[in-house]
């Protein structure tokens, strides 16, 4: 990856991921272009445009990896339905319902409060927020 380009095996070698070809190429089609939201099939799609050859089962095991490995955030807005953002900081989701599309809001937008002590042996590792909305 020559240039000014980001070196995305070195990004996934730093996250304890092998870099095969593959994971190289998604990486590179998913952090490219900046925050985003993808599910599984829109990445596959984008990849596929690319001409690498990548089965979707691929995908999502590589999408899963990504997020084990903190390098995505998966956000479930449905039974069998996950959007992956790339975005790791803490900030909650508008879910346009209408048109399945995700939008970040800044985590100091929303108060919560009047959380139950989380049950003996575990602790608050974070708080998602998902507004639904409609147009």
């Amino acid at each position: 990856m020559p240039g000014t380009s980001p070196d995305f095996a070195a990004r996934l070698r730093a996250a304890g991921l092998r870099p095969t070809r593959q994971r190289v190429a998604l990486a590179r089609v998913l952090f490219e272009g900046g925050h985003r939201h993808v599910t599984a099939e829109s990445l596959h799609g984008e990849v596929r445009a690319t001409r690498i050859p990548v089965s979707l089962a691929t995908v999502y095991n590589a999408l899963n990896q990504f997020r084990d490995a903190g390098l995505l955030r998966e956000v479930v807005v449905a039974p069998g339905k996950s959007y992956f953002d790339t975005n790791t900081g803490h900030h909650h989701h508008f879910f346009v319902e209408t048109d399945g599309e995700l939008h970040d809001f800044p985590s100091d937008k929303v108060t919560i409060a009047g959380l139950p002590a989380p049950p003996k042996g575990t602790r608050l590792s974070r708080v998602d927020v998902i507004v639904r909305v409609r147009r």
